[in-house]
Order: structure tokens, then sequence, then C-alpha cells
């Protein structure tokens, strides 16, 4: 008697188009946007201030209300970032800064999934949606690939963004949701009250029309949750002094605007054009459009905020974007099983150096002796991390705008900030940068000890 053979499992060619079925362009878009920022990724300036700070907070288990590590007068500052500064102290302790940039590939890789989500709530196709977020993730590249405390930002910004859109589909009271997200925020990054404002728009545009009392009241309390900080009725002015610093108000450093010499901001124009395009195609409701012009406004004086633009943008863009026929991805698996090992890869090598490098930074610690080292942003917050002492550093606003006018001009490499040097025995600069090459003609100071990134100068006897 012959035995009746089962049907054999399927080969694995049948196995991998099913799994490349389970893998759509949006999933690849997500991880191609996170191996991106694993591979890419560096630690930029206004990150390891918040470490610094955080190790300070453990160790005297109460919060400063100056800059510890500053010998610039810095007392009166309102500390209200805490919860950032603790989670980027237990992420350096745990895992250095390729902690950092494990937290950075999760923010942004979480974010991409958020707008993907909402694409599909709002009945964009696969394809199209993909396609609007590897314009998303490429006209972000500056923000996505260097570690600051923006990461939070990236996450919660999204978060709202899909929060707004579905209510704007279907009003309900998960509206609310916002109080806590507000407040959560608030303690993490000062673009919460970009947060603030794009919510405003809806409430006064959108479902204020319909409900006004209940948008107002909602608006009222997402706005005093704003002040659930350590800092409580201070939180004002610490947002304050954050948009009235003088980087801010000349349009410098992070506060820069969109420069047509930048490969960075060419890329965010050129995909800010390209989603604002389509998004108009798409019709998008009222409070959607003013919310873009409102943001596309802030871009064009700040370079940084173009991320929440697109963020906008791709929700409207994806609806207006329609193929003939959707295809089956084939190559899906191979592509998704390449973009993890990238970012395996990235995460495995951590994160590309853009500041002194570890023989550099002792040097300068050994010849300073404890005395304020004067240094630009990145090597700044380098040395703090490691327990040294600087002139000034971030976070800028925490202190006087004579000394933050002073530090600027040194970092600008004009003779104003010549004035900076003073008494300062040892000077820490990146290497192709203005007070490098500024230095480099002192009569004052000579090189001691210099790697690929960094310069560090001695004052002559």
């Amino acid at each position: 008697m012959v035995a009746q053979l089962s049907p054999s499992a399927p080969p694995s060619r049948d196995r991998l188009a099913a799994a490349s079925r389970r893998v759509g362009p949006l999933e690849l878009a997500i991880a191609i946007g996170a191996a991106l920022v694993a591979v890419a990724g560096t630690i930029g300036a206004d990150s390891r201030w918040l470490e610094a700070l955080g190790r300070i907070i453990v160790r005297r288990g109460s919060i400063p209300n100056d800059v510890p590590w500053a010998t610039a007068p810095s007392d009166g500052w309102h500390n209200v970032p805490v919860l950032a500064e603790l989670i980027f102290r237990g992420l350096t302790t745990v895992a250095g800064d390729r902690g950092l940039l494990v937290a950075q590939v999760v923010a942004v890789g979480a974010s991409l999934a958020i707008l993907a989500w909402d694409l599909r709530r709002e009945g964009a196709e696969e394809l199209g949606g993909a396609l609007v977020l590897l314009i998303v993730a490429l006209g972000s590249l500056s923000v996505f690939v260097v570690v600051r405390s923006q990461l939070f930002s990236v996450l919660l910004f999204a978060v709202l963004i899909a929060l707004l859109r579905a209510d704007a589909r279907a009003p309900s009271r998960r509206i609310w949701l916002l109080v806590p997200l507000f407040a959560l925020w608030s303690n993490l990054h000062g673009a919460v009250l970009v947060g603030l404002a794009v919510a405003a728009t809806y409430f006064v545009f959108g479902r204020g029309r319909r409900e006004p009392f209940l948008a107002a009241g909602i608006f009222v309390v997402s706005a005093l949750a704003i002040c659930a900080t350590p800092a409580l009725q201070h939180t004002p002015d610490y947002y304050y002094g954050l948009l009235r610093n003088e980087a801010a108000r000349r349009g410098e450093g992070l506060w820069a605007p969109i420069s047509f010499t930048s490969g960075f901001d060419l890329l965010l124009v050129a995909a800010a054009i390209a989603l604002l395009v389509l998004a108009v195609r798409a019709r998008p409701p009222l409070w959607e459009t003013i919310a873009l012009i409102g943001l596309a406004v802030l871009t064009v004086k700040t370079a940084r905020s173009g991320v929440w633009l697109l963020f906008v943008a791709a929700g409207p863009a994806a609806r207006s974007l329609r193929f003939e026929r959707e295809r089956p991805l084939r190559l899906a698996v191979p592509v998704l099983v390449t973009a993890m090992a990238l970012a395996v890869f990235g995460v495995a090598h951590g994160p590309v150096s853009t500041g002194a490098g570890r023989q550099v930074l002792d040097e300068a610690l050994r010849r300073a002796a404890g005395t304020p080292i004067l240094a630009e942003t990145v090597p700044a917050e380098q040395i703090a991390a490691a327990g040294g002492r600087v002139w000034l550093s971030n976070p800028l606003d925490a202190f006087s705008h004579r000394d933050q006018r002073l530090y600027l001009d040194w970092l600008a490499g004009r003779p104003a900030g010549d004035r900076a040097l003073g008494n300062i025995r040892v000077v820490l600069v990146i290497r192709r940068d203005d007070p490098a090459k500024r230095l480099r003609h002192s009569q004052a100071f000579t090189p001691v000890a210099q790697d690929s990134n960094s310069i560090l100068f001695l004052r002559r006897p």
C-alpha cells in the first residue's frame, strides 16, 4: 500500500513572495529612514549639556538654577527640560554615545511609522505614501542624522499631527490627549511651542468652527499643561529667554535661516517644494493650509524648523498621489533585510565624531588644570560631560545677553570676539571653523595638540 503524501510545504520562493506581500512600501520607507540615521548619525551641539546636567541632578539630588560647569554668570536660569536631561544621562550611562544614537534611530523610525499610520488612515496609496515618506526623510536629513535634544520633538510632533488629523476625521474625546502630550513635551524640548501653535490653528480653523467653547477650553488647558515642569510658574520665563536669546535674534547657529550654500538646506527646499505642490493639489482643509503657510514662514527664518513643515505636508501630499496600478515589490524582503543590517552596523560602529577626540579632550582638561576652557559648542559640551569647566556653553539662553553676544562674535571669528579670550589659558576649537582660522594668526596662542577634527591652543608664556 502506497502512503498518500501530504501536500508539501510551499517552496522557498513562494515563502519569499508571501513575505514580500506582508512588507509594503511604507515599511520599506520607514526602514530606509532609520538605516540612514544609524549609518550617518552624529552627536551635535545641544546634546551633551543635557547629559552633564542630568548627571549633576542625580549626584546632588536637586535641580541647579545655573549652569554649574560655566564660569560666566548664569544664576537665576530656570531649568525646564529636566526630564530630557535625566533621559540623556541614563542613555549615556548605559551605552555611551551609542545610547544617544539608538535613541535618535528609535525617534526617527517611530515618527516615520506614526506618519505612515496616519497616511493609511488618510486614504493614501501605499506607493504614494512611501514616496512621500522618503521625501520627508531626505528633506529632514539635517535634523534626522544629528543627535540633539530635538529628537524628542521629532517623535512627539508626529504624534501631535496624527492626533489632530484623527480628530479632524472623526471628532471625539481623544482630543483631550493633547493635554498630557503637551505636559510631557514641555519637559523635553522647546519645540512644544511650535506644536501648540499648530494645535491652536486646528482649534480655531478646524474643530473650533463646530465646537468653539470645547476647542477653546482644550487649548487653554493645553497651554497651562506646558507649565507642568519643575520650573512651574517660571516656565514662560524660560521659553521667553529661549526665543529671545542672541543666536535666535541674529539667526545664527541652530537658529540660522535657510542657506542656499548648504547641501542639507537645498535638500530641504527641494523636498518642501515637492510636498507643498502635491499638498495644494489635494486641497487640504483650512486649518492645514494655514498651518503649512505658518510653518513655511518659520522654515525660511529657521531652517531646522523645516522638519515640521514636511511632517504636516506629508498627509495632503500623499493623498494627491495616485498611481495607475500598484505592483507587489519583489525585492521588498531583501531591501528590508539590507536596511536592518545597515542599522545594526551603524549602531555597532557608533556615531560619527564631529568634536574633539579623546586624547585632545584629555589634554585640554590636563592643561586647563581646573581653569575654564574657551571652546566651541560641541567641544564645550564634551568638556562639560567630562566634568571640566568652560567659560560659556549651551544652554546659551542661561547667560546674560552681553556674554551671549561676545561668545557668538568669537564663534563667528569676528574681531569683537577676541575679548572672550580674556584671561583664558586653553582654547579648544574645530579645525575648519572661524575661531581656529583666527587663532592660527594669533601671537598670544600656540597649538599644542590636534586630531582630524579639533585643535588645542595654549596661551604663550
